[in-house]
């Protein structure tokens, strides 16, 4: 059994200092929902065996305000595909039961929808999605084999 944790990104502003979309940072409640998801992954025991996080400047800032993740940035997620986003997750080493990707939409939403067979259809920044994924091996990930253990938006959060 692998279990896989998608967290988008929390909310950001819409320009950054260079003009570009990849250095854009958080915004003020960007910041606090970062922090608010970092308490609730803590609450529920969510520690991951492996974080790998686009190396986008809010995920980057996402990643920090969570805090104790410990990712490994991977430029790859950054504007990936849906098939792209399978890729990665299908070379994961084996001895990794849960993993978490920290990253962008549409990307991620596409990828959950297609795991749980469209449970998940929107994926809101700063929300994370674990899904239960009934396989011994992560090459064996696929379209609508995986249970939805839970959907937390920051909003939710006290």
């Amino acid at each position: 059994m692998k279990s896989l944790i998608l967290l988008r990104h929390a909310k950001s502003e819409r320009d950054s200092p260079d003009g570009s979309d990849f250095a854009r940072p958080l915004n003020d409640r960007g910041r606090s929902d970062s922090k608010r998801i970092g308490k609730e992954i803590r609450r529920l025991g969510l520690d991951s065996d492996l974080v790998l996080a686009s190396s986008a400047q809010r995920v980057v800032e996402t990643v920090d305000g969570v805090g104790g993740l410990s990712p490994t940035f991977d430029r790859r997620i950054y504007e990936a595909s849906t098939g792209q986003l399978f890729e990665i997750i299908r070379e994961v080493d084996d001895r990794i039961d849960r993993l978490m990707l920290v990253g962008h939409n549409p990307g991620f939403e596409r990828v959950a929808a297609r795991l749980t067979d469209g449970k998940v259809d929107t994926l809101p920044t700063g929300a994370l999605v674990e899904i239960e994924l009934p396989v011994d091996h992560w090459r064996e990930v696929g379209e609508g084999n995986g249970h939805l253990v839970r959907f937390v938006r920051p909003k939710e959060l006290a």
